[in-house]
């Protein structure tokens, strides 16, 4: 509300300098036409030239920026020949100097504006005493309409430099609105992905484990019966998706990330990952200035990453490499533009176009998860690898 309330005082004021500058103009023109000299004709032509270029200066606004205020400057040279060129014909042209007044301050910048201001009220000044002798009046009347401007002017200076602050103030709190609504976003998928952990391991992972268990004692009650053959490869199909569903399970509810995107990457390396029969080495720097949702969204793709290392790779180390792009260092802790995540091992390898055609036609998310989940992020995953020459997932996003 009090932008548009600015912005409405703004726009009455222009038009008031307007109003105020085809009223003096006009002021003129009856003069001319009143009172017959012999160059009525020549001040005419001058009054219509100077309505002319002051129109013109609607294109100035136009002008490109680098080059706005060149043709300000030019404009502004113009428009002031022309009105001292008319000031020498009609002694009443000198009103028309108010509203070049705040011309000169709103298009000049710094000390130009009030200079122009005392330059204009001298030759104001001088026109007068010239036409009519110089009297306190007319010394008097051109300085007071001077200093009126200039506090005038400097008073538009500071509503329009509060209004740019309010602006620049607005869009700020709209950016931190849309980050609030996006991290409630992300808050509420952690709370749901945590809901949905909790209910396959009360249910599907339950029930796995005692198929699992009854198959066991059922293969181990009789070994020899009809059947044990196929109750043995049930045992072992319950077991592996047993298996699958407790690391969905992990990958739902991801470790705290308290200690930050580091710590919970060590956490995995030597509880879980080392398990597995996986050496990881995790590079990253301690003190890195990530939002949570960038940790989290850093962390699933990880944890995915090494799973299909665990699973297809037969790698006996991996290393996790996060760093910054397009950093600006703030005091000792460093904010990023982009981030780039790189997961490497020394497995068998593989083709990634022959990994990525066979994907497409099976139920299997692996590599396609992991490049959905990117690109959701508005990441770019880059996949390197060959047959026996170990793989490296390359992944970059946003860092803020």
């Amino acid at each position: 509300m009090v932008h548009r309330n600015l912005t409405h005082v703004f726009l009455v004021l222009r038009i008031g300098l307007h109003v105020l500058f085809i009223a003096l103009l006009a002021l003129v023109v009856a003069r001319l036409l009143l009172v017959d000299t012999e160059y009525v004709w020549l001040g005419l032509t001058l009054s219509l030239l100077l309505g002319l270029v002051y129109a013109a200066g609607v294109w100035v606004i136009h002008v490109p920026v680098p080059h706005r205020r060149l043709a300000s400057a030019l404009w502004l040279s113009v428009l002031s020949l022309i009105w001292i060129g008319l000031l020498v014909l009609v002694p009443e042209a000198a009103y028309l100097v108010f509203p070049l007044f705040f011309l000169y301050l709103h298009l000049l910048t710094g000390v130009a504006g009030p200079a122009t201001v005392l330059a204009a009220t001298a030759v104001s000044i001088v026109a007068l005493g010239l036409h009519s002798g110089f009297t306190v009046g007319g010394i008097v009347g051109p300085l007071l309409g001077a200093g009126v401007a200039l506090l005038i002017g400097l008073g538009y200076q500071e509503l329009a430099r509060d209004a740019a602050e309010r602006e620049a103030l607005l869009s700020e709190l709209l950016a931190t609105r849309d980050l609030l609504a996006a991290s409630e976003r992300e808050q509420g998928m952690l709370a749901e992905r945590a809901r949905l952990a909790r209910e396959i391991h009360d249910t599907v992972a339950q029930s796995l484990s005692s198929i699992q268990m009854l198959m066991h004692a059922a293969e181990r009650a009789d070994p020899e019966r009809p059947g044990a053959e196929h109750l043995r490869l049930a045992r072992e199909a319950a077991a592996a998706s047993l298996a699958d569903t407790r690391r969905f399970i992990r990958e739902l509810s991801p470790p705290a990330l308290d200690e930050g995107l580091r710590g919970a990457l060590l956490r995995l390396a030597e509880r879980e990952w080392t398990a597995e029969g996986l050496r990881v080495v995790v590079d990253v720097p301690q003190a890195l200035d990530l939002p949570m949702h960038v940790q989290t969204a850093l962390l699933r793709i990880t944890q995915s990453t090494v799973a299909n290392v665990v699973k297809h790779a037969h790698a006996t180390q991996a290393t996790i490499r996060v760093e910054t792009i397009g950093v600006e260092t703030v005091d000792v802790e460093p904010t990023a533009d982009r981030v780039r995540l790189e997961v490497t091992d020394d497995g068998i390898g593989f083709e990634p176009d022959g990994l990525a055609a066979q994907a497409a036609g099976s139920d299997s998310f692996g590599l396609r998860a992991i490049a959905e989940r990117v690109h959701q992020l508005g990441g770019d995953l880059q996949v390197i690898s060959a047959p026996g020459r170990g793989t490296s997932i390359v992944v970059e996003m946003k860092g803020n």
